[in-house]
C-alpha cells in the first residue's frame, strides 16, 4: 500500500473532496485524522472508512483559529508519532456571479483572507512537526488558472493564486528539511457541486467539462487516487510543483 504506516491530517475532511481524499488515504494504509467544524459530516466519512477496515480519528477543529490548529496538530503528532501528510480542503466562502466592479470589498476579499489564513495556519502547524522528523508532505488544492469569459468568480482565483505563492515559498524553505509541497489542480470536480445549486448543469457542462480535452472532468475518486500517490514516497521527487488532473482543461 502506498501510505502504509503514514499519518495524514485532512482539514475539511467531512466535505466531498476531503472525504474522497480521506477514503483514498485510508485504502492505501494511512492512519487518517479528520478535522473540521461539523461533527456529523466528519463521522459519516469516518464510518465509511472504518467499515472498510481503515484507521481514522475525528476532531472538531476550526481551521481558522490559530490555537485550535496548533493544539490539534500537537495531539496528532503525539498520538501518531508525527505528521506525515497535511492537506487543507476546507471550503472557502465565495461570492460568485457578480462582476468585480459591482462587488463590495468584503465580498471580494473574503475568499482570499480565508484561504490564506487557514492554509498558513495548518501548513505551519504540520511543518513544525515534520521538521523534527526530516520528512513530510503538505498538499494544496486549486492552483492557478485562466479566467473564463462570462463567469464571475469574485476573489476565488485570487485566493488560489495566493496559495500558489505560499506553496512555492514554503517548498523552498522546507525542502532542506525533507518536506515536499505539491498542488493538485483539477479545473473543477462536478461531484463536489451540490445538487440543487442554481445553474449547476450549465456550470458543469459549460465551464468544467466543456473546456476539457478528454471530454470529461476529474471525479472525486480521481482526486483521491492522485492525492494518495503524490503523498506517497513513490512521488518523493515531486515538490514545489503542481499536478494537473484537469483532463486537459488547464494547459501547462
Amino acid at each position: 500500500m502506498l501510505l502504509e504506516g503514514k499519518s495524514a491530517v485532512i482539514y475539511g475532511g467531512g466535505g466531498a473532496i476531503g472525504g474522497a481524499v480521506a477514503r483514498a488515504f485510508a485504502r492505501e494504509g494511512a492512519r487518517v485524522f479528520l478535522a473540521g467544524r461539523t461533527q456529523e459530516t466528519l463521522e459519516v466519512v469516518a464510518r465509511s472508512i472504518r467499515e472498510t477496515g481503515g484507521e481514522v480519528e475525528v476532531a472538531v477543529v476550526d481551521a481558522l483559529e490559530e490555537r485550535a490548529v496548533d493544539e490539534h496538530a500537537e495531539r496528532v503528532a503525539r498520538e501518531a508519532g508525527g505528521i506525515d501528510v497535511s492537506f487543507n480542503l476546507i471550503t472557502h466562502p465565495s461570492v460568485h456571479g457578480t462582476p468585480m466592479v459591482e462587488m463590495d470589498l468584503e465580498d471580494y476579499a473574503v475568499s482570499v483572507t480565508t484561504a490564506v489564513r487557514t492554509t498558513f495556519l495548518t501548513a505551519r502547524a504540520a511543518a513544525r512537526h515534520m521538521i523534527r522528523r526530516g520528512s513530510g508532505v503538505i498538499l494544496f488544492f486549486g492552483g492557478s488558472g485562466d479566467p473564463m469569459r462570462d463567469y464571475y468568480v469574485g476573489g476565488t482565483q485570487a485566493a488560489f493564486d495566493a496559495l500558489e505563492s505560499m506553496r512555492r515559498q514554503l517548498g523552498v524553505e522546507l525542502g532542506p528539511h525533507g518536506i515536499r509541497t505539491v498542488t493538485l489542480k483539477t479545473g473543477g470536480v462536478p461531484e463536489s457541486i451540490p445538487e440543487g445549486v442554481e445553474g449547476r448543469e450549465e456550470i458543469v457542462e459549460r465551464h468544467i467539462v466543456g473546456p476539457t480535452v478528454l471530454g470529461r472532468a476529474a471525479t472525486l475518486q480521481d482526486v483521491g487516487s492522485v492525492a494518495a500517490f503524490v503523498a506517497s514516497d513513490r512521488a518523493r521527487t515531486m515538490t514545489v510543483a503542481t499536478v494537473n488532473i484537469s483532463c486537459g482543461a488547464l494547459v501547462d
